[in-house]
């Protein structure tokens, strides 16, 4: 089970550091292209949501890893799954059904990433 947890927060750490890391530093002139929804939402929110996402990621890899409150683990990945209803609501309420796919699949491994981590406990 630690491998597949391994596997599943690996996966799960690097798109969040990405996408939230992203969310964080650009504008949303930047941002725009990429993501159509940053209208929809002040930009400080959208800052809070890079932050959550990265802070989701680390706190996927950085406790279990230092074997440190490991028990973060599972609140780092509930909390990405929490991120993810609020992202498929969004979607759904600007009526982007076609764009809602990568999203399922991150709850889905959120999801999972919240049963795995309770190797930890």
């Amino acid at each position: 089970m630690k491998v597949a947890y391994w596997i599943v927060a690996a996966l799960l750490a690097l798109l969040y550091l990405y996408s939230g890391g992203i969310k964080v530093v650009r504008s949303k002139d930047q941002l725009r292209p990429m993501m159509g929804w940053v209208d929809s939402v002040p930009l400080g929110l959208l800052r809070t949501i890079g932050v959550l996402e990265v802070l989701g990621a680390l706190g996927l890899v950085l406790p279990p890893l230092t074997g440190i409150a490991a028990g973060v683990a599972l609140a780092a990945a509930t909390g990405l799954v929490l991120i993810q209803v609020g992202a498929l609501s969004l979607h759904l309420s600007r009526g982007e059904v076609k764009v809602i796919g990568l999203n399922i699949v991150l709850l889905a491994l959120a999801g999972v990433a919240i049963w795995l981590s309770t190797i930890w406990l």
